[in-house]
């Protein structure tokens, strides 16, 4: 092995002989190089049967690409085995229950029959998808968890209604014999805990044991992982407890911070170096992060040069902010570079929406890693528009019933039994009952008043004369939303409709709106040369010549919903996460207000500054 390809650090790693080993790896610091040096050194250098090595990663790309890059290193086939947590624990399960594929519950069939369930328990939810991704989010912490049922406390509804979706979900599973991937992990758990003679075959076939992104690891997890470890405890984990940031998902990287109390004899060595971003770029976010209090302290120098300082701008609006990032793209392309340099990083995916309205105006293409923001498929979006096609004269039923009772009203669905409504047959439904009468006429009186005002105009008599907000406001503890979120989307909209002086022009806006939307798509999909936006989150891993982070306020980031210190610290992983995904150039961009609100600067910009 040419020693001379790894710094000292790296080689320290690569050589570690029996034992546990913590590898602490910073952004860019190679730890791919490591594991699969490592590996490589164990089956050259100590003899070790390829067949006794286990590599564990979170994604099955990323066990392909480190199989891959291993057997460019052996120019070989290798009976080393790469895998994610799941494949290896349903490999366990398949040897001893003699399971295979089709008991793995399909992703697509999971949320049909949460769908089911929640038709079924008569519960009704403005954004389902929504609410289905949610409620299948904390079934996968109460299972990664290990937590009981009973004392589970749900964030998106109350705790009888969770717990009555949960054990019907189980009771699902049960009669069709499938697992969902959380339970493949509670199974394996289960069994070695059972059968020690299982457990022993395993430990046998497994005598080395690397781990990558051990950050992101959770308890069921974990929990596994210790008793196939032992005796020997060759456990190999690399990680950066700087960049856990999916907390929400379970991970739980007080593990990693707690490993020497579960093996006190492991040995830590920092990879330092970080071979992606430049001086200032190290710098600033070193800075940042070191104010999170629990976490291992290690200096973190890049192997680059110093490069230019890291710019941190507030502008008075978004208009301004999205004005000077399109005026440096500009620029960046007059200087002979690409679209595809560039990523504009944000904390939520609703972040960039004024943005791309600026990127279709100048025709800059760009690409959205998660779902493309169209504010107007957004359920408040849907009823708002709903409220103003009344006005101007339709009548469907199917609409009708979206927004009778937005605020409540009290209309029952019986009332309304033809296709097309009739607020005249309406009346007649309720001819002996004065106060259903009175709202009626106010509906009516409303929707007449409606029909004469500017979208602007229009939306904002929705939400306050006709009562929508207080609508959004029982909705919102209804599912323990933060009210204010629901708002934001209101608030948005109204700006984003000021230009339009009819609904006329602002229908065929929302039009053009989608098509553009679908012809970036289009684009990006048949590989145009395109900015990246992407959110924080999906930007892990990955890395850009130029960074913009845009939004970099107080409920923007750190989010709203992050009210203990554990969140903070979350949120502050993921800023940081986000600074180093730059190679040369990054700017931090925050604005003084927020949807018409003043805004403050992030406390992450103060961190830095």
């Amino acid at each position: 092995m040419k020693n001379t390809l790894y710094s000292n650090s790296q080689i320290q790693a690569i050589h570690h002989g029996k034992g546990s080993m913590m590898v602490l790896a910073g952004p860019g610091s190679g730890k791919t190089t490591v594991i699969t040096g490592r590996t490589k050194y164990l089956i050259e250098e100590f003899g070790v049967n390829p067949s006794n090595i286990l590599v564990i990663t979170f994604t099955k790309a990323a066990a392909l690409e480190m199989q891959t890059r291993f057997e460019k290193m052996i120019s070989s086939k290798s009976m080393v085995t790469f895998g994610t947590f799941h494949a290896v624990f349903f490999k366990i399960l398949k040897y001893a229950y003699n399971y295979s594929a089709d008991n793995i519950l399909r992703e697509e069939l999971k949320y049909q029959y949460i769908r089911e369930i929640i038709e079924r328990m008569g519960l009704e939810y403005e954004d389902e998808n929504e609410f289905i991704n949610s409620i299948l989010s904390e079934i996968s912490m109460v299972k990664g968890d290990m937590i009981s049922i009973d004392h589970y406390y749900s964030k998106n509804c109350s705790d009888v209604v969770f717990k009555k979706i949960y054990e019907k979900y189980e009771q699902k599973l049960r009669i069709i014999n499938k697992i969902d991937f959380d339970d493949m992990l509670v199974m394996c758990y289960e069994l070695l805990k059972a059968r020690e003679d299982i457990l022993k075959l395993w430990q046998d076939k497994y005598k080395y044991i690397l781990i990558d992104e051990f950050q992101d690891i959770n308890k069921v997890q974990y929990e596994v992982i210790k008793m196939l470890a032992k005796p020997l405890n060759n456990l190999f984990i690399v990680g950066d407890d700087d960049q856990s940031i999916y907390r929400f998902r379970g991970a739980r990287p007080e593990i990693m911070i707690n490993f020497t109390r579960d093996f006190p004899e492991t040995v830590t060595v920092v990879l330092r170096e970080n071979y992606r971003s430049t001086g200032n770029i190290v710098k600033a976010s070193s800075k940042l992060i070191a104010n999170n209090r629990n976490r291992f302290n290690k200096e973190i120098v890049s192997a680059n040069e110093e490069g230019e300082l890291v710019v941190l701008q507030e502008f008075n609006s978004h208009m301004e902010e999205n004005e000077r990032i399109i005026e440096l793209i500009k620029k960046h392309l007059r200087d002979g570079g690409k679209l595809s340099d560039i990523a504009i990083l944000f904390r939520t995916n609703i972040g960039p929406r004024y943005l791309v309205h600026k990127f279709m105006e100048n025709n800059i293409a760009f690409r959205m890693k998660d779902s493309l923001p169209n504010i107007y498929e957004h359920w408040i979006a849907k009823n708002i528009i709903t409220y103003i096609m009344f006005s101007l004269g339709k009548r469907n039923r199917g609409d009708f019933f979206t927004i009778m009772n937005k605020p409540n009203r009290y209309i029952s669905r019986d009332a309304v039994s033809e296709t097309e409504v009739s607020f005249e047959k309406l009346e007649k439904y309720y001819f002996d009952k004065e106060w259903m009468l009175d709202r009626i006429g106010k509906l009516e009186y409303d929707l007449q008043m409606l029909r004469k005002m500017s979208p602007y105009t229009g939306i904002t008599y929705i939400c306050k004369a006709i009562g929508y907000n207080e609508y959004l406001k029982d909705y919102a503890e209804c599912r323990h939303i933060n009210t204010e979120e629901l708002m934001d989307v209101v608030e948005e909209l109204r700006e984003l409709s000021k230009p339009f002086k009819s609904y006329e022009e602002w229908f065929q806006h929302i039009e053009d709106y989608e098509h553009e939307l679908r012809k970036q798509a289009d684009m990006a999909w048949k590989g145009h040369d395109c900015i990246e936006c992407l959110t924080m989150h999906s930007a892990k891993g990955l890395e850009y010549e130029i960074v913009f982070i845009i939004d970099a306020n107080e409920g923007v980031t750190p989010h709203k919903k992050a009210v203990l210190e554990d969140d903070i610290e979350e949120e502050r992983r993921m800023f940081y996460v986000a600074m180093t995904r730059a190679k040369k150039r990054l700017y931090i961009f925050s604005t003084k207000e927020q949807y018409g609100k003043p805004a403050n600067v992030s406390r992450f910009v103060e961190d830095i500054s």
